[in-house]
């Protein structure tokens, strides 16, 4: 398994913008074959702080959503709104509860 965790830093005016673009594509990203999940988190305390976090079967299942049409139309549209250059790393998922 592969938990991917991407930090974005937003222009505070861009986050609703970026709530809705998630929100318009997030069934499409979670039923992406060999995505288990899919998560959107908040900074608590800086809220043009977001991030995701989604777990994959494998690095090629990733690996193929990152190559497909949707995240051509997603990625594009979401790095538009940013403030500052994201952050993204896969990581091995070696226990689960």
């Amino acid at each position: 398994m592969i938990l991917r965790t991407v930090h974005m830093h937003f222009r505070p005016e861009a986050v609703p913008e970026f709530l809705a673009l998630f929100e318009a594509h997030r069934d499409a990203i979670a039923s992406q074959p060999g995505c288990r999940a899919v998560h959107l988190i908040q900074s608590q305390d800086t809220p043009e702080r977001l991030g995701t976090v989604s777990l994959w079967e494998s690095p090629d299942n990733l690996e193929a959503y990152r190559q497909s049409e949707l995240f051509g139309t997603v990625w594009p549209a979401t790095k538009a709104l940013f403030a500052s250059k994201p952050t993204a790393e896969s990581h091995r998922l070696l226990w689960s509860s």
